[in-house]
Order: structure tokens, then C-alpha cells, then sequence
């Protein structure tokens, strides 16, 4: 075996296990992930695909792009999440939801150093979009079973479930970035 071959192992080996127990986030507000984002999207997940860098795996979800709340207009995205299976190996890290073709979101994103778009506090940036056509869907982000600290003070807190209405959402996320272009109307 080779001294490159043996160190990517060594290395996949320490990233799994390091990241398999749990992930610690810090809490955000939403306010503060409207800030914190590079981009804000409404849309309906059409498919993913999983690609292997170096020892870790990412899978990437294409995004159909219904509304923009911040950040440029697109019709799509691809979101990178870490994590997935190729070749029947199968990473998986804490804190990262599962996203199934067909569910709605809104996403709060910000671009990595790669430059590939990641929600912002993995599932705390994350809204499910009701099913249905209501006019005004409701938007629910789940509280997150993670370990998570508070900024101020680094002490563990508990996450809550938020609900709101689209309208509220857009609404917050509008008044926050002062109605400039690209942001929520």
C-alpha cells in the first residue's frame, strides 16, 4: 500500500469517527441567519447525486427555484451537504438532514470557501414548506436534536421548533435587509 493510499485512509478514518458522535452548533435566530446568508430561496428539491473529494463524500441536492428572498434571481441551485454513498461506502455526519425529491424549503445558504452553496447551521437554515396550495403556506423549521450553544454566553441550550407563515417570513426577511434589490418583496 502506498504512503498516499495509507494516509487517505488514515484520514477518512479520523474524519468519520471525529464527526459520526455528534455536531455542535452554535444557536442562531432567525434574524441573525437572515444576515449570516449569502442567499435566501424558496424552492422544491428535484434530485441529488453524491461525488467523492479526496476521502470525504458530498451529496448535492438541485434545488427548482421558486422565490428569491436574498441574492441573486436563479431558477436553480445545488446545495452541497457533507456526506452520502458512492460505491457502497456511506459517510454520514451529524446534524445534516436527509432531503427527499419533492419536499419544499426555504433555504437559508452561504458560500463556502469552495464556493458551493451550503445551508446555513445545517437543518437551522433549513424551513419545510407545507404540502399543499395554500396561498400562504405555513413554514416549519425543526428543532435540531444536536448539541447547540449559545454565542454569548458557549453555554448548551435547547432548540425549539419555529412555525411560521411564508408571509411572516418573507416579511422579516424583508424588513431586515431594508427592501434593497434582491431581497424579499
Amino acid at each position: 500500500m502506498s504512503v498516499k493510499s495509507l494516509l487517505s485512509s488514515t484520514l477518512m478514518l479520523v474524519s468519520c469517527a471525529v464527526a459520526l458522535p455528534a455536531a455542535t452548533l452554535e444557536r442562531l435566530t432567525v434574524d441573525e441567519m437572515i444576515m449570516k446568508s449569502t442567499a435566501i430561496v424558496r424552492g422544491k428539491v428535484l434530485n441529488s447525486h453524491t461525488v467523492s473529494n479526496g476521502p470525504l463524500l458530498y451529496t448535492y441536492y438541485r434545488v427548482q427555484v421558486s422565490d428569491t428572498f436574498k441574492g441573486p434571481a436563479r431558477t436553480s441551485v445545488d446545495i452541497q451537504f457533507p456526506g452520502g454513498t458512492v460505491n457502497n461506502v456511506r459517510q454520514s455526519f451529524a446534524g445534516v438532514p436527509q432531503l427527499n425529491s419533492g419536499d419544499e424549503y426555504v433555504f437559508f445558504l452561504w458560500k463556502g470557501k469552495s464556493g458551493a452553496l451550503q445551508v446555513l447551521g445545517l437543518t437551522q437554515g433549513l424551513f419545510a414548506v407545507a404540502a399543499g396550495a395554500a396561498a400562504d403556506p405555513v413554514t416549519t423549521r425543526a428543532a435540531s436534536h444536536e448539541v447547540m450553544l449559545d454565542p454569548d454566553t458557549a453555554k448548551q441550550v435547547s432548540d425549539q421548533t419555529l412555525t411560521m407563515h411564508l408571509s411572516e417570513l418573507r416579511g422579516r426577511i424583508n424588513y431586515l435587509l431594508g427592501g434593497a434589490p434582491g431581497t424579499a418583496k
